[in-house]
């Protein structure tokens, strides 16, 4: 028997840290790691011990005898993986500590608290006699956990019980509720630690840069997003679903998340912990058909396989293909007759095929997924009508996928136009900033003397958590190596005087008993509800709960 790896991968690795005969790839030190959509266990070389099971923070292994049908698939995807991918990587075990004095007292402050920051701090917390103050503009911590992850992938969300577990310990403290900029600034948080980490993530949307974007009824993404999940910047907002089409412009998982959410039964969408405005308003959607845009093929398509088998199964809704939009390019049509095509690739498209040939069901939703078509324009008026797209074609180009617009022009009808091409990261004031890949530019972390960056705004808006896992491991050992090399000086003050200067600027600061506050009354409310949680949205009820315990 062996252990299967399944949709609700997270990609943290630490199955791959535990495993005693190094058979799940790609571990964070193969080059693969960082844009693969998931970790692959060789049923071949499996030792059936189970510690990855008991190590998978999502609940995501399952031995093979107790996988429903529908991921019987990832056990045969894992099987081609090993069949064409070289396994000879370095094992995933925990790196060794860096070296530091024995009398060092380190203070360390992390400037967002998403995934990237906590990994950050949980290797400097490895260390002993360092202190990491965590600081949030929000009352909340966990990021794009909290408020991007789809409400409907609850096992993939558990990777807060992560996150959680490094916030217990003793070094390591909360100061949420705290823009940095605004509250506190740059230079004081210099003047008070050590170093400082800017974990901020990517909080905007790329632009289409297309006629009509501006138009009511044309929204971004990033706001969509932040609205289901009960972000408090984006709970006022308002959506009209008064119409039977929708389009989203992308077909990455962000892209699927939305479709998939819009076609969702509210009552399914209701035991999760959505936003109670995203439910009720949903409820009362006449939206029956979304539609996925995507400008190349299927081989490229950036949803992954987890994602897409998922959707297959996923009852009430029907997955259209046209099998005519299934288009190869030379490259991959010849590594596919050649049976030497990448094994998850291969996977994406025999799938595609198989939902391209199954017949709709009478009374279903429908998630259509086009290829090969292009937005020119979003037209309306008052508000969105329709969008008009141009079909794309493969342009031979040697080494290169690249297509381009064969002029075949057609309009789209829909109410309601969703653009999910990607977040972009903003510039942090008093930092450099490269305006056109959205990051802070740094060497390994490394931004310059005491200030670092990890996530997102490090590396640009690509991987999930396990690649910010090891991102932000990255910028820890960077500031411990500067710190045991003398590079780091002695801060100006002591780190606890920064508590005192946002008290005397009458700054609310939700610490943890604050935050314990919020999300044990979150977990209550959603226990009565049979949810996970019932979020609060807005930033002053949040504070309310966590006022007792932060005055």
């Amino acid at each position: 028997m062996t252990f299967v790896i399944t949709a609700p991968c997270c990609n943290d690795a630490s199955c791959a840290t535990v495993c005693p005969v190094n058979c799940i790839h790609p571990t964070p030190g193969e080059p693969e790691f960082a844009t693969a959509d998931m970790l692959y266990i060789d049923p071949d070389s499996c030792v059936d011990c189970g510690l990855c099971l008991v190590a998978c923070p999502v609940s995501a292994i399952v031995p093979e005898h107790q996988l429903a049908e529908r991921d019987r698939r990832f056990l045969e995807v894992s099987v081609d993986y090993y069949r064409d991918h070289r396994v000879d990587g370095p094992a995933a075990f925990t790196d060794d500590l860096v070296p530091l004095p024995p009398d060092h007292q380190l203070r360390v402050a992390i400037v967002g608290a998403g995934p990237a920051g906590f990994y950050a701090a949980e290797e400097l917390l490895r260390h002993g006699r360092i202190r990491v103050d965590m600081f949030d503009r929000l009352p909340t911590p966990y990021g794009l956990v909290r408020g991007g992850i789809a409400p409907d992938h609850p096992q993939t969300k558990a990777v807060e019980q992560t996150l959680a577990e490094i916030a217990t310990h003793s070094n390591f403290n909360y100061l949420l509720n705290v823009t940095v900029g605004r509250d506190v600034t740059h230079q004081e948080l210099a003047d008070n630690y050590h170093a400082v980490i800017y974990a901020v993530g990517a909080a905007t949307e790329k632009s289409l840069g297309i006629p009509g974007e501006e138009l009511p009824g044309s929204v971004s993404g990033v706001n969509f997003v932040g609205w289901y999940n009960g972000h408090p910047d984006r709970a006022s907002d308002n959506y009209r679903f008064d119409h039977e089409r929708a389009v989203v412009i992308g077909n990455g998982n962000v892209a699927i998340d939305i479709a998939r959410v819009m076609l969702r039964s509210p009552d399914d969408l209701a035991l999760t912990d959505a936003a109670d405005h995203a439910v009720e308003a949903l409820r009362n959607s006449q939206i029956r058909e979304v539609v996925l845009l995507g400008r190349r093929g299927v081989a490229q398509a950036a949803y992954t396989l987890p994602e897409l088998v998922a959707l297959a199964a996923m009852p009430g809704i029907d997955v259209i293909i046209d099998p005519a939009e299934l288009i190869l390019d030379e490259q991959t049509r010849t590594a596919r007759e050649a049976g030497t095509l990448d094994s998850v690739i291969a996977a994406k498209i025999s799938l595609a095929e198989e939902l391209s040939a199954r017949p709709p069901v009478a009374g279903n939703k429908r998630l259509v997924l086009r290829f090969m078509r292009t937005p020119t324009e979003i037209v309306g008026d008052a508000g969105v009508r329709a969008v008009r797209t141009i079909r794309t074609a493969y342009l031979p180009d040697a080494g290169q996928v690249r297509v381009a617009s064969t002029g075949d022009a057609t309009e789209l009808p829909a109410g309601l136009v969703i653009s999910a091409i990607g977040y972009r990261g903003q510039p942090v004031p008093g930092l450099p900033f490269d305006s056109v890949r959205g990051v802070v530019p740094n060497d390994s972390g490394r931004v310059q003397t005491g200030v670092y960056v990890t996530g997102w705004i490090k590396r640009g808006a690509t991987g999930g958590v396990g690649v910010n896992r090891r991102c932000g491991q990255e910028t820890a050992r960077a500031v411990l190596s500067d710190y045991a090399a003398g590079d780091l000086g002695e801060p100006r003050q002591r780190g606890s005087s920064i508590s005192s200067l946002l008290r005397s600027r009458n700054v609310q600061v939700v610490d943890k008993a604050g935050w314990a506050q919020i999300d044990a009354g979150e977990q209550a409310a959603g226990r009565a509800s049979g949810r996970r949680r019932a979020k609060l949205v807005s930033i002053p009820d949040m504070l309310e709960v966590a006022e007792g315990v932060t005055r």
